[in-house]
């Protein structure tokens, strides 16, 4: 603006004038004190000030406003990571670049026993032990090369020995500029780790005996269901055993009646009439293979024993070397034995297959199988087992499968959950094949399922030979 809204006109001091021009007191435009009137489009200007003003006006309420926001919002925004802080029960110190302790939390606090203000401005050394303090210089340096500070145990200058020790991780914090110009640590007390620690360790315990309750519940179940067969399996050779005695029996009786009449002074005539008469000749003949066949049928019924023994035990299973052709007969013959309608089985295997694992746990596992299968062609008339055995690599194969109707699409990803079975209730425990599939796995093998194209399901158990040659081929 060239000219002000007002001015005043200050003459030359005159003689007769005490220092105010007054000559131009009459003049236009300049009123009786001398002031310059604005003249023509004076109030024009005045409103342009007078809205300039509240334009300005205007925009310093509109930014104390702002700034009031922002202000209430910052507060808020401390505030809230304060509560973050105080609430975290892990320890946290914010550091600058020189080991400075800037701010900490409640947990520091409990910790030490040293009040905010006295841990803020502090060295971060002075709070731990000396030990550390060798640790602790490293920190900045390793964090501006690059390097990850985890799981590093420290120990406080605490209260108390039993929560001195952290563990430590340590991060970077960058400023404006993006330069790392202090970090920040995260420390949890170790003796809380360890308490849960143990914690999860009587999880462990406990949900492992749970599943060896679930394993001797299933076995003890199957064992029910496998009494019948068994009975018959003993009966065979025990019958055997008892008629083979009654034999010895009768021969012992001929051999000392023939000895009583052996006396002395007999002519050999006399001799070989008697020994011809009691057929001595032929008993002396009959009595090896008699005794070899009680030894057989005693035998047999000490295998079956064992089996039982075996497959009832609830104590850790060593390995061993068995036949596993004779062990599938043997738990097939034990489950179809005890069926009332009993299904054809077809078996597609070697005469002998020697191998070397968990004989107990094979034996239930292809009992569980069978039973399954019988299971499924219990409404059946023409029911029809398949029983496959064979080498591949360093595994034995063992397939089972049925003429049934298959396994419904949507079961057959449960099939091998606990508990979960498709037989009406009282009839099935729902464990069998995840028992099943669990002593598979624990053997280092597999347990799979499919449904056949025709119909019946099939199941391929997978277990490795852990004799010496196979588990070489293996490594």
């Amino acid at each position: 603006m060239t000219r002000s809204p007002s001015s005043v006109a200050l003459g030359r001091r005159g003689e007769n004038s005490p220092g105010i021009n007054t000559s131009g007191v009459n003049s236009p435009g300049v009123n009786s004190l001398g002031v310059n009137s604005l003249g023509d489009g004076g109030d024009e200007m005045w409103i342009d000030v007078i809205q300039k003003m509240d334009e300005v006006y205007t925009e310093l309420v509109h930014s104390q406003a702002e700034l009031e926001t922002k202000n209430t919002r910052l507060e808020e925004a401390y505030a809230f990571i304060g509560s973050v802080l105080e609430s975290m029960a892990d320890v946290v110190i914010v550091c600058d670049e020189n080991g400075v302790i800037q701010q900490v939390n409640r947990a520091l606090e409990g910790l030490t026993g040293i009040a905010d203000s006295s841990l803020r401005g502090a060295a971060l050394a002075s709070i731990f032990q000396p030990e550390a303090h060798a640790e602790i210089a490293s920190f900045m340096g390793r964090l501006k090369a690059g390097e990850t500070i985890s799981q590093c145990e420290l120990s406080l200058a605490a209260r108390s020995e039993e929560l001195s020790a952290i563990s430590v991780n340590c991060s970077p914090r960058t400023g404006p500029s993006g330069r790392i110009d202090g970090m920040v640590i995260v420390g949890r007390p170790v003796g809380e780790l360890q308490r849960a620690y143990r914690e999860l360790d009587v999880a462990h315990k406990q949900l492992s005996q749970t599943q060896q309750q679930l394993l001797v519940s299933e076995k003890m179940a199957a064992l029910g269901r496998l009494v019948a067969g068994v009975a018959h399996e003993l009966n065979n050779p025990i019958s055997f055993v008892y008629g083979n005695m009654h034999a010895l029996k009768r021969y012992g009786a001929t051999i000392v009646e023939y000895l009583k009449k052996c006396a002395p002074g007999r002519s050999y005539d006399e001799m070989q009439a008697l020994r011809k008469d009691l057929k001595i000749d032929r008993l002396l003949a009959d009595i090896e293979p008699l005794v070899d066949g009680t030894l057989e049928g005693v035998e047999r019924v000490s295998d079956i024993v064992q089996d039982l023994r075996r497959f009832s035990s609830n104590q850790q299973e060593s390995e061993e070397e068995f036949d596993v052709v004779r062990l599938i007969r043997t738990a097939a013959d034990w489950v179809i034995k005890t069926q009332r309608e009993k299904p054809r089985v077809r078996f597609d295997m070697p005469d002998h297959l020697e191998m070397k694992g968990r004989k107990g746990q094979l034996h239930q596992i292809v009992v569980n199988l069978v039973q399954n299968a019988s299971d499924a062609l219990a409404a059946r008339t023409d029911g029809e087992i398949a029983i496959a055995c064979a080498r591949r690599g360093g595994d034995v194969v063992v397939t089972v499968a049925d003429n049934g109707t298959g396994i419904p699409a949507a079961h057959l990803d449960k099939i091998f959950e606990p508990f979960f079975t498709t037989k009406p209730i009282g009839t099935g425990t729902g464990l069998g094949l995840y028992v099943s599939y669990s002593m598979a796995m624990k053997q280092g093998g597999d347990l799979t399922v499919a449904n056949l194209p025709a119909s019946g399901a099939k199941f391929t158990l997978t277990i490795p030979d852990m004799t010496g040659a196979s588990a070489n081929a293996r490594g």
